[in-house]
């Protein structure tokens, strides 16, 4: 009798951990602060990817957040600053356009003056939405000291696409 009992429990929460299931948790506005700090810029847009991914589900039901309700900050001090420099924009057009576009909800784009002076870029070296910041790091702990949650996007090298290993 003991076994017949465990077994039906085991299979009722087998079939119980079958079912999949989407939660709704109670979300509020973020305040986010975002850490590039890429090895090559061509990762770039991939890690945009991961602006995308709080910005649209948070703007959908069941939240409906409105853009100016999330307080995002980008700051940029590895090799993607050459991505928002003016002269690289061909190059960098999708990228560009892509933060210009985010830039336009909200999101503000901050780039490291260390960092830029490395690339001997200067303040009109770069795009109108660009804000030039004093150092990465401090700009990084000033805004986790105001409360905002760190998100520091990873962009690994893919060798295999998603179809091949599907």
């Amino acid at each position: 009798m003991r076994t017949a009992l465990f077994s039906l429990l085991l299979l009722s929460s087998c079939t119980v951990a079958a079912e999949a299931r989407v939660t709704t948790p109670p979300y509020e506005p973020p305040q986010v602060v975002y850490d590039f700090y890429l090895d090559h810029p061509a990762k770039m847009g991939p890690a945009l990817y991961w602006i995308r991914a709080l910005l649209n589900p948070l703007s959908a039901e069941p939240y409906g957040f409105a853009p100016e309700m999330m307080s995002i900050k980008v700051v940029l001090h590895g090799t993607e600053i050459v991505t928002v420099a003016r002269k690289n924009y061909q190059k960098y057009r999708d990228e560009v356009e892509r933060m210009r576009y985010y830039a336009s909800l909200g999101v503000e784009f901050k780039v490291c003056a260390l960092a830029a002076a490395d690339y001997h870029y200067v303040p009109q070296d770069f795009h109108d939405f660009i804000e030039l910041v004093p150092s990465a790091f401090t700009e990084l702990a000033h805004w986790q000291m105001q409360g905002y949650a760190l998100i520091t996007p990873q962009v690994p090298q893919r060798n295999h696409t998603i179809e091949d290993i599907r």
